[in-house]
C-alpha cells in the first residue's frame, strides 16, 4: 500500500511540473534591452559577448516546449520570442554578414535551416511563422517577428509576454505602420511594405489591407485608395 501510494505521489508531482513548467523570457528581456536600441538596431558583437546568457535562453526554449495546457497567448508569446532569438543566433554564427540573406548553412537560407530546437522537435524559422504563428490567425505577429533586415518591422527591445501581448502587438503594429521607411499612408494612396504584399493571404475578407489599415494607422484609407509596394532593404539592421 505504501509503494502503490508513493508511486502514486511521485506520478502526480511529475504531472503537476509537467503541466505547470512555463518557458521564462528573463534572460531573453534582459539581452533585448542590453542590446537592442528603442529604434530596433541591434548590437551583434553586443550579443556575441553575452553569448553564455543567449545559449542559457535557447535552452530554456528547448527544455519548455508549449503544451496543451498554455494558453494561446502563452504559446504566441513563446514562438514570437524563439523566432526572434534564433533569427539573431544564426546571424551571430555567420557574423559579421551584410544580410540576414548572407547567412547560409549547407547551402540553406537562414529561413530554411532545421535547427530551431523546441522540445525534441527541430524546426526551421518559416514553419515557426507559416506552420505555428500565422495559424493563430492574428496578422499582428508580422510586425513582431523580425527577419534581421533594415525594412523588417524592428525588433523590439524586451521580450513578448503573455500577460501583456495584446497591447505589445498593437504597438508594434502601429508604429510600423506609422514608419514612414516601411509605409507611407494617405486617404487616396498607400505605399506599404512588401510584408502586405508577401502575405496577402492574411489580410483578406474581414482582415481587409484597408479595413486593417484604418485600424492601426492614424490615417483614414479610402476603400478604393490605390496601393503599391516598396521595394525591401535587406541590409543587417545594426
Amino acid at each position: 500500500m505504501k509503494n502503490l501510494l508513493a508511486a502514486f505521489l511521485t506520478l502526480f508531482a511529475f504531472t503537476t511540473i509537467m503541466a505547470s513548467t512555463k518557458a521564462d523570457h528573463t534572460k531573453w528581456n534582459e539581452l533585448l534591452k542590453a542590446h537592442v536600441s528603442s529604434s530596433g538596431n541591434v548590437d551583434y558583437p553586443g550579443f556575441k559577448k553575452d553569448i553564455r546568457k543567449f545559449d542559457e535562453y535557447l535552452v530554456e526554449l528547448r527544455e519548455n516546449a508549449p503544451m496543451k495546457d498554455w494558453t494561446k497567448n502563452e504559446r504566441k508569446a513563446f514562438y514570437i520570442n524563439a523566432y526572434n532569438a534564433y533569427m539573431i543566433k544564426f546571424i551571430l554564427t555567420k557574423y559579421p554578414i551584410k544580410s540576414p540573406k548572407d547567412a547560409k548553412f549547407s547551402g540553406k537560407t537562414i529561413w530554411d535551416f532545421r535547427m530551431v530546437q523546441i522540445g525534441p522537435t527541430k524546426y526551421n524559422l518559416t514553419q515557426i511563422e507559416n506552420n505555428i504563428l500565422r495559424k493563430m490567425g492574428d496578422p499582428r505577429i508580422h510586425f513582431a517577428i523580425n527577419c534581421g533586415a533594415k525594412s523588417c518591422p524592428k525588433l523590439l527591445n524586451e521580450a513578448y509576454m503573455p500577460e501583456k501581448l495584446s497591447a505589445q502587438l498593437t504597438s508594434a503594429t502601429k508604429k510600423f505602420l506609422a514608419n514612414k521607411t516601411h509605409n507611407v499612408i494617405s486617404p487616396k494612396k498607400v505605399k506599404v511594405s512588401k510584408i502586405f504584399e508577401w502575405y496577402a493571404e492574411d489580410f483578406k475578407g474581414d482582415n481587409s489591407l484597408v479595413k486593417f489599415l484604418n485600424k492601426y494607422s492614424a490615417v483614414t484609407v479610402n476603400s478604393d485608395a490605390k496601393v503599391e509596394y516598396l521595394e525591401y532593404n535587406w541590409l543587417l539592421n545594426e
